[in-house]
């Protein structure tokens, strides 16, 4: 059983990087033709951003695509090769009301969400012409999850939180606000991470690595199985997002795998070691949020620039130093959550 497992999860991500692989170039030469680059905000907003980037502006975005659309593919021939011609298709189906319905969902109206964004950015339309304001993405990003705290709540009868080595804890209609909280704090901190060559790609991989492995250890096979085919994909994303970056995600990608890290964390009960599995974006979050308060209370900075990655830029670091530090620092937090996830189960 474990064995079978074992190779639907290695099969599923295989094959989603490859497609991910295959489809990158059509979708880069489609973004290029119909110049579908990044827009930098201006000197004025953002002076310090501003001058750090202003050679990326223009680099084809909504890279993101290539993920979402490659997980969207692979669950639909899967599923319906399993109800016309089973085999096979039956064996590698991951689609699963209790486990995959509510990510890959999540995942489908965050994506479109994010590229209405995306379009409007590369429009010049909305609030300085560069898409949706913060407070509309936050206000999307609510929605959202309040869906999706609505339909654990009340459809899957769901108000437990695990407090890692200690026990379950059921906290009724409080789960619904603690939902909301932590799918919009993922798809926030995501958004912000985003921001330099394969630094938000790659700091996701760690995590959802992290949550693949719990999902297969509790026997949530289906869910293990979507998460691998999302790593592929990712991971073949990565691939042509390093520097010097071929395409950038984009709000479509940012948003999406936001969303579905905080869905995860939340099917798998592992939502309180999410501040560990995802450390980065946390720090990304937390630099904008001391940032803005400094500013408001103080009239002064405590960065240079936010999300902090920029403020280390400022100071001259390179972006791949940058960049690669946070991938270890991702990883290694990573592992101490893992750690602390085998301590509880096999206490």
């Amino acid at each position: 059983m474990i064995v079978t497992q074992a190779i639907r999860f290695l099969s599923l991500g295989t094959l989603s990087f490859l497609i991910a692989i295959l489809l990158s170039t059509p979708l880069l030469y489609l973004l290029k033709k119909y110049q579908l680059g990044k827009q930098i905000r201006s000197e004025k907003d953002t002076p310090v951003f501003a001058g750090l980037h202003k050679k990326k502006e223009g680099t084809p975005t909504m890279g993101g695509i290539v993920i979402w659309f490659t997980i969207l593919s692979i669950a639909t021939v899967m599923f319906f090769g399993d109800k016309f011609f089973g085999g096979v298709f039956s064996q590698l189906n991951f689609i699963n009301r209790g486990e995959t319905y509510l990510p890959l969902a999540a995942l489908c109206i965050a994506a479109f969400i994010g590229l209405v964004d995306d379009v409007l950015g590369v429009l010049h339309l909305g609030p300085r012409g560069g898409g949706l304001s913060m407070k509309g993405k936050l206000l999307l990003y609510i929605l959202v999850a309040t869906l999706g705290a609505l339909w654990f709540y009340f459809r899957l009868d769901w108000n437990i939180i695990h407090i890692p080595l200690w026990r379950d804890i059921s906290i009724g209609i409080w789960y619904i606000p603690l939902f909301i909280f932590v799918l919009t704090a993922t798809a926030f901190s995501t958004n912000e991470t985003d921001g330099l060559d394969g630094l938000a790609a790659g700091v996701l991989v760690s995590p959802f690595i992290a949550l693949g492995v719990v999902a297969f250890l509790n026997h949530k096979y289906d869910l293990a199985v979507f998460i691998a085919t999302l790593l592929g994909a990712l991971i073949a994303f990565l691939w042509n997002n390093i520097y010097p970056a071929r395409f950038f995600m984009g709000d479509t990608g940012a948003m999406s795998l936001g969303i579905v890290l905080g869905v995860i964390a939340m099917l798998t009960n592992t939502a309180l070691l999410l501040p560990l599995f995802a450390s980065i974006l946390v720090l990304e979050s937390l630099s904008v949020i001391i940032q803005v308060l400094s500013k408001r209370i103080r009239g002064k900075k405590v960065f240079l620039s936010t999300p902090i990655h920029h403020h280390f830029e400022a100071l001259g670091l390179p972006e791949t130093n940058i960049t690669m530090k946070f991938w270890i620092v991702s990883g290694i937090t990573t592992s101490l959550g893992l750690i602390i996830f085998f301590l509880d189960k096999y206490k």
